[in-house]
């Protein structure tokens, strides 16, 4: 977990993609790597999702491909299988948390209150996701829970942007931001994936230009 947390500092911004065609996988992945974020948090809410990660984890084997929005047990399993990374959950499901644990699947659950944020200390877990992130308070959210669980990192998504992201990225109780800015649904249905490469540029260089 100690590299992958590394690597997720370093890239600060972790895309949240969803995939509606499976040919739009590999046009993406190329855009997100050339364009300096070689990472890809790949929606499981659509039936491209599975045969995505496998191509992009084919393709680009050192490409940090992970699924998020993953609602059960079998979905971990697919989406592992298939050559996720890690798992993302958007809320606090004990269940796929401990089965994850159970099988060293770097997990990140959804955490927004301090009695989630406190199963997830107790299972070990020093990294978490918080979301909706704007609409759940933000920044000065993330500073409150981390008043008391000192140990933990969070990963805010949902309503981060680049109008925000130096307000998050200067939190030094975030790890990285996931955002789909840069990877918006109309870019991948129009196939414009220069666009996408170029947005995401611009990403690193904003979030290189706030944490140095």
């Amino acid at each position: 977990m100690g590299t992958m947390e590394e690597r997720f500092a370093a890239l600060g911004v972790v895309p949240v993609v969803v995939l509606n065609d499976v040919k739009d996988a590999l046009p993406l992945a190329q855009a997100l790597v050339e364009g300096g974020l070689p990472c890809a948090e790949v929606t499981f809410r659509t039936d491209a999702a599975e045969e995505s990660i496998r191509l992009m984890s084919e393709k680009y084997p050192d490409m940090l491909v992970g699924a998020g929005t993953v609602l059960t047990t079998d979905q971990v399993d697919r989406a592992v299988n298939a050559g996720a990374k890690f798992i993302v959950s958007p809320g606090f499901d004990p269940e796929i948390v401990d089965y994850c644990l159970d099988k060293n699947i770097p997990v990140f659950p959804g955490c927004i209150t301090p009695s989630e944020v406190a199963q997830a200390v107790k299972r070990g877990l020093k990294v978490v996701k918080f979301f909706p992130a704007e609409q759940f308070g933000g920044v000065s959210t993330i500073k409150a829970l981390a008043a008391p669980y000192t140990m933990v990192k969070f990963m805010p998504t949902g309503g981060v942007g680049t109008k925000n992201l130096k307000d998050y990225l200067e939190c030094d109780k975030i790890l990285c931001c996931g955002g789909s800015w840069m990877v918006k649904g109309d870019l991948v249905k129009a196939g414009e994936f220069d666009k996408i490469r170029e947005l995401t540029k611009e990403a690193v260089e904003l979030s290189r230009s706030i944490r140095g």
